[in-house]
Order: structure tokens, then sequence, then C-alpha cells
């Protein structure tokens, strides 16, 4: 069975102003930085990567993704983000969402999705989804079917699935314009929480482009050439 998200990495081109755009604007604080990567703390025990294009796994292009924060700390987001951006949102019945872009182009969405009462200052509690571009539905959805996740949703004209593991969930987009004119993410990078990283890995092993052991899991390539890590749990940074 998979888990919760433990990481997204997005592709940056300088980190230093995409580092500063999430600090300013969303309060993520730095916890790791390298030559290439600076890592941010997103809430939940999830990590938002920032990566730059000069090695491989690249991070995730044009990537529609969500951070959960508390429900009743939705209208505190709006209210501090609506006076910058022009927000959109969308009204799911029992949530709603804001939508707004980063300097790199990248869909952010803040959904009051999480239970948990919020403190004096509006917070949020990790990435509950992600967007990944996909050539083929059919075949893209038997992959991830197969490696753990359960398939809640399709889009009328079927180009979109959302899968789920619970707490995280994966939308795989055939090339389109979506919500707020998002797009799916390409060669997107995440790290997922598995008891069994190997085993998980050993049900779509016949399909993945590339496998690899790291410290703490598996990492393997979908057809799409998106990369996902497995993790342990009782690694939670994934390092």
């Amino acid at each position: 069975m998979l888990g919760t998200c433990r990481w997204l990495c997005l592709e940056v081109k300088y980190l230093d102003p995409v580092v500063g755009f999430y600090r300013e604007h969303l309060d993520l604080s730095p916890i790791a930085r390298s030559d290439r990567e600076v890592a941010l703390d997103a809430g939940g025990g999830a990590e938002l990567r920032l990566r730059r294009p000069d090695g491989v796994p690249r991070g995730g292009l044009h990537t529609h993704y969500a951070f959960a924060c508390p429900a009743d700390a939705y209208d505190a987001w709006w209210d501090r983000l609506s006076g910058t951006f022009d927000l959109e949102e969308v009204d799911f019945g029992g949530m709603r969402s804001l939508y707004f872009y980063d300097p790199e182009g990248n869909c952010v969405e803040i959904a009051g999705a999480a239970d948990e009462p919020d403190g004096p200052e509006p917070s949020l509690a990790g990435i509950f989804e992600v967007v990944f571009e996909v050539e083929s539905l059919p075949d893209a959805e038997s992959f991830y079917v197969d490696l753990g996740f359960e398939i809640v949703d399709r889009g009328d004209s079927r180009k979109r699935t959302r899968l789920t593991t619970g707490p995280f969930d994966v939308e795989l987009w055939e090339p389109h314009l979506g919500l707020a004119d998002a797009r799916g993410g390409v060669h997107v990078d995440v790290g997922i929480e598995a008891p069994d990283p190997t085993a998980v890995a050993d049900a779509v092993t016949d399909r993945v482009t590339r496998r690899e052991s790291i410290e703490g899991g598996v990492r393997i390539r979908d057809p799409d050439g998106h990369y996902l890590s497995l993790l342990e749990p009782s690694d939670p940074a994934g390092r």
C-alpha cells in the first residue's frame, strides 16, 4: 500500500528568485540546500524541492499541484493572496480550492482539504495532489493501479483520471488545458511512502524505463518519464 507524498520537485532556472517567491507568499522555509536544489518545508511532513536543470532526475515543468490547508484557514489564504494574484476559485462541494501561478509557470492550488484546526497564522498541511501529463490514459491507468493507486474519478471526455493512495492523489491528464488553464507536468519527480518499496517496484518492473536503489527505498521511472521514489515511512525526507 502506498501512503503520503513526501516530496514534489519542480524545475527552476534560477533558485533564489523562486525560493524567495515561496517564502514570501506561502511562508515555506528552506530546510536543506545544495548547489542544485533547495528543499522547502511544505507542512505535513512534505517537502517542495526546487531544482536546477543540470542533471537527472529533473524537476517537473508546468506542473499543476495542490497543497492542503486546514479548512478553517482557506479564507485567510484567499484574503492573503487575492491582493497579489488574480486568483481563480472552484467549489467542489465539500471543499474549495484557489489557483494561481508561480514564476516558473506551475499552477499552484491551495485546497481546504485538511481536518486539523489552523493556528494563529494560515498554514499548509502538505502536498495532496500532483498532475502528470501522459500519452495514453489506459496505459498510464494500468501502470498506476498496479503500483497501488485506486481510480476514484474519470473526466467526462476521458482526458483525465484521478487516482488515490488515500492521503495522496495523482491525476493523469492527456495533453489539454484544465482548471485555471493548468497543464499536467512533464518529467515530474515525486517521493511517495511505501511500507515495502521493493515489492511495490516489482509489481510494475516490466514497464518501468529505469530502476535504481536509493537510500531508504527504490526510484523508478514510468513509461511517460515521471520519476517516483518509493520510500520507507521511517525515512521522512527520503534522502
